[in-house]
Protein backbone atom coordinates (compact mmCIF):
# COMPACT_ATOMS: atom_id res chain seq x y z
CA UNK A 1 0.00 0.00 0.00
CA UNK A 2 1.18 3.07 -1.06
CA UNK A 3 -0.79 6.56 0.38
CA UNK A 4 -1.55 8.79 -2.48
CA UNK A 5 -0.36 12.41 -2.24
CA UNK A 6 -3.69 13.35 -1.19
CA UNK A 7 -3.20 11.28 1.72
CA UNK A 8 0.20 12.63 2.28
CA UNK A 9 -0.44 16.08 2.22
CA UNK A 10 -3.59 16.18 4.05
CA UNK A 11 -2.49 14.76 7.37
CA UNK A 12 0.59 17.21 7.01
CA UNK A 13 -1.55 20.33 6.37
CA UNK A 14 -3.75 18.95 9.69
CA UNK A 15 -0.77 18.71 11.76
CA UNK A 16 0.09 22.19 10.50
CA UNK A 17 -3.65 23.69 10.96
CA UNK A 18 -3.45 22.02 14.78
CA UNK A 19 0.52 23.40 15.69
CA UNK A 20 -0.48 26.77 13.64
CA UNK A 21 -4.02 27.62 14.68
CA UNK A 22 -4.09 28.29 18.27
CA UNK A 23 -8.23 28.43 18.52
CA UNK A 24 -8.28 30.77 15.33
CA UNK A 25 -8.81 30.40 11.93
CA UNK A 26 -5.81 29.77 9.90
CA UNK A 27 -5.69 31.03 6.02
CA UNK A 28 -5.17 28.10 3.51
CA UNK A 29 -2.36 30.04 1.29
CA UNK A 30 -0.63 30.35 4.94
CA UNK A 31 -0.32 26.46 5.05
CA UNK A 32 0.15 26.14 1.68
CA UNK A 33 2.67 28.15 2.06
CA UNK A 34 4.89 26.66 5.27
CA UNK A 35 4.11 23.29 3.35
CA UNK A 36 5.06 23.59 0.02
CA UNK A 37 1.75 22.32 -1.28
CA UNK A 38 -0.25 24.46 -4.26
CA UNK A 39 -3.00 26.23 -2.24
CA UNK A 40 -5.37 25.24 -5.37
CA UNK A 41 -4.52 21.13 -4.18
CA UNK A 42 -5.48 22.26 -0.56
CA UNK A 43 -8.85 23.48 -1.37
CA UNK A 44 -9.78 20.52 -2.69
CA UNK A 45 -8.09 18.05 0.16
CA UNK A 46 -9.73 20.85 2.56
CA UNK A 47 -13.29 20.40 0.92
CA UNK A 48 -12.93 16.55 1.47
CA UNK A 49 -11.88 16.80 5.28
CA UNK A 50 -14.45 19.36 5.86
CA UNK A 51 -17.37 16.64 4.14
CA UNK A 52 -15.47 14.42 6.55
CA UNK A 53 -16.66 16.75 9.58
CA UNK A 54 -12.58 17.20 10.38
CA UNK A 55 -12.44 21.21 10.05
CA UNK A 56 -14.56 24.13 10.36
CA UNK A 57 -14.34 26.71 7.09
CA UNK A 58 -15.33 30.28 7.66
CA UNK A 59 -15.10 32.60 4.64
CA UNK A 60 -14.51 36.32 4.35
CA UNK A 61 -11.34 38.02 4.88
CA UNK A 62 -11.20 37.02 8.30
CA UNK A 63 -11.86 33.07 7.39
CA UNK A 64 -10.31 30.32 6.84
CA UNK A 65 -10.05 26.86 8.54
CA UNK A 66 -10.03 25.15 12.02
CA UNK A 67 -10.71 22.12 13.59
CA UNK A 68 -13.76 20.50 14.22
CA UNK A 69 -12.48 18.65 17.34
CA UNK A 70 -10.12 19.20 19.69
CA UNK A 71 -6.70 17.47 18.46
CA UNK A 72 -7.00 14.65 20.96
CA UNK A 73 -10.10 13.62 19.99
CA UNK A 74 -8.66 13.15 16.16
CA UNK A 75 -7.30 9.86 14.98
CA UNK A 76 -4.89 10.30 12.17
CA UNK A 77 -6.53 6.92 10.79
CA UNK A 78 -9.70 8.97 10.67
CA UNK A 79 -7.80 11.68 8.64
CA UNK A 80 -6.00 8.92 5.92
CA UNK A 81 -9.29 7.16 5.68
CA UNK A 82 -11.30 10.25 5.22
CA UNK A 83 -9.12 11.27 1.99
CA UNK A 84 -7.87 7.82 0.88
CA UNK A 85 -10.74 5.33 2.11
CA UNK A 86 -9.64 1.90 3.73
CA UNK A 87 -6.18 1.84 4.64
CA UNK A 88 -5.65 -1.75 3.32
CA UNK A 89 -2.83 -3.22 1.83
CA UNK A 90 -4.46 -6.58 0.56
CA UNK A 91 -8.03 -6.51 -0.11
CA UNK A 92 -8.64 -10.05 -1.13
CA UNK A 93 -12.40 -11.95 -1.00
CA UNK A 94 -12.01 -15.80 -0.39
CA UNK A 95 -15.32 -17.90 -0.56
CA UNK A 96 -16.04 -18.92 2.75
CA UNK A 97 -16.73 -22.88 2.08
CA UNK A 98 -14.43 -25.74 4.40
CA UNK A 99 -12.30 -25.99 0.85
CA UNK A 100 -11.31 -22.17 0.07
CA UNK A 101 -10.58 -22.64 4.18
CA UNK A 102 -7.74 -25.79 3.25
CA UNK A 103 -6.67 -22.73 0.36
CA UNK A 104 -3.29 -21.71 -0.30
CA UNK A 105 -5.21 -18.49 -0.96
CA UNK A 106 -7.17 -18.54 2.40
CA UNK A 107 -4.15 -19.54 4.41
CA UNK A 108 -2.62 -16.01 2.89
CA UNK A 109 -5.17 -13.89 3.71
CA UNK A 110 -5.58 -14.64 7.13
CA UNK A 111 -1.77 -14.83 8.05
CA UNK A 112 -0.64 -12.53 6.12
CA UNK A 113 -2.97 -9.69 4.45
CA UNK A 114 -5.11 -9.78 6.97
CA UNK A 115 -2.48 -9.13 9.59
CA UNK A 116 -0.42 -6.12 7.71
CA UNK A 117 -4.23 -4.33 7.36
CA UNK A 118 -4.81 -4.84 11.29
CA UNK A 119 -1.11 -3.21 11.49
CA UNK A 120 -1.62 -0.51 9.41
CA UNK A 121 -4.75 0.50 11.09
CA UNK A 122 -3.67 -0.41 14.88
CA UNK A 123 -0.61 2.37 14.20
CA UNK A 124 -2.84 5.07 12.01
CA UNK A 125 -5.58 4.20 14.95
CA UNK A 126 -3.10 4.73 18.22
CA UNK A 127 -2.34 8.09 17.18
CA UNK A 128 -3.70 11.38 17.59
CA UNK A 129 -3.25 15.21 16.05
CA UNK A 130 -2.38 15.95 18.98
CA UNK A 131 0.47 13.46 19.54
CA UNK A 132 1.96 14.63 16.31
CA UNK A 133 1.98 18.05 17.14
CA UNK A 134 3.36 17.16 20.44
CA UNK A 135 6.18 15.11 18.52
CA UNK A 136 6.84 18.17 16.15
CA UNK A 137 7.49 20.59 18.56
CA UNK A 138 9.70 18.22 20.26
CA UNK A 139 11.66 17.29 16.97
CA UNK A 140 12.28 21.07 16.58
CA UNK A 141 12.59 22.33 19.96
CA UNK A 142 9.41 24.20 20.01
CA UNK A 143 8.19 22.94 23.39
CA UNK A 144 7.65 25.86 26.34
CA UNK A 145 10.11 24.52 28.81
CA UNK A 146 8.96 24.10 32.52
CA UNK A 147 10.62 25.92 35.22
CA UNK A 148 9.57 24.65 38.82
CA UNK A 149 11.13 27.02 42.04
Amino acid sequence: MKLSTKGRYGLRAMVDLAVNSGGDHVALYSIAERQGISENYLEQVFSTLRKAGLVRSVKGAQGGYILASDPSAIKVGTVLRALEGELLIADEEVENSEQSARSVQYCIKVNVWDKINESINSVVDSMTLEDLVNEHKRLSGDSALMFYI
